[in-house]
């Protein structure tokens, strides 16, 4: 049920990010006009298209924990249940985030969305919620329709008009290989990194991670 090693894992890419340390978070939401005279039904506007992440994976793991052990909340518990969303804003000086996790003993649901409501804050923040769907999983993955909110298909419903999908959520295996990433600017908002722990009905997991900022 909970916490085997039968994760999806994302493309992978030799690009890996380039140490430029900075944090930053936050971001609203934007009301979206209606046009005159239309219906309430009409279709939202589009948003506009998202590149690609660049993923990597290293064996590098009692390294980076190691380091993450020297720095100031980089090392979190993820409860049953919970969802912990970190927000971070495009910073003026740079041009892409990066990203590195790893945990303790079992994976966690990874994903990366873009908010491109106007940023009110340069800071970083950590959001944490506890999952709305009281679902069981299987321990064995078919291969039959993704449902929404579906963690090991790697499918992320997104309410939220403003929001575009970058990666879905995929449980990873960050236990056994740190997981890496990066995402170049696509304008200015707010990326919204995910580590999803609301398929674990039991277990909590340790997450190692640090967010930083490449020119």
């Amino acid at each position: 049920m909970d916490d085997n090693s039968n994760n999806r894992e994302s493309p992978q890419s030799t690009e890996e990010p380039i140490a430029s340390l900075g944090k930053a978070g936050g971001g609203g939401s934007l009301e979206s006009a209606a046009s005159g005279g239309t219906s309430h039904s009409e279709e939202k506007k589009a948003l506009p298209p998202l590149k690609p992440a660049s993923t990597w994976t290293s064996l590098s793991l009692k390294e980076l924990k190691a380091k993450m052990r020297q720095e100031k909340d980089s090392v979190v518990n993820v409860y049953r249940g919970d969802i912990m969303t970190v927000h971070v804003p495009t910073d003026p000086e740079a041009k892409r985030v990066c990203w590195e996790f790893a945990t303790d003993g079992y994976d966690i649901g990874f994903g990366v969305y873009f908010d491109w409501s106007p940023v009110t804050s340069r800071a970083i923040t950590v959001h944490i919620s506890e999952s709305s769907d009281d679902e069981d999983e299987d321990d064995e993955l078919g291969e039959g329709p993704v449902v929404p909110g579906d963690v090991e298909k790697g499918s992320k419903a997104v309410a939220d008009s403003n929001l575009g999908e970058i990666l879905p959520v995929y449980r990873q295996d960050s236990h056994l290989a740190v997981q890496g990433g990066s995402h170049e600017f696509p304008g200015d908002g707010t990326y919204l990194l995910k580590f999803d722990n609301s398929y674990s009905l039991w277990r909590n997991k340790t997450l190692y991670y640090r967010v930083y900022y490449s020119a």
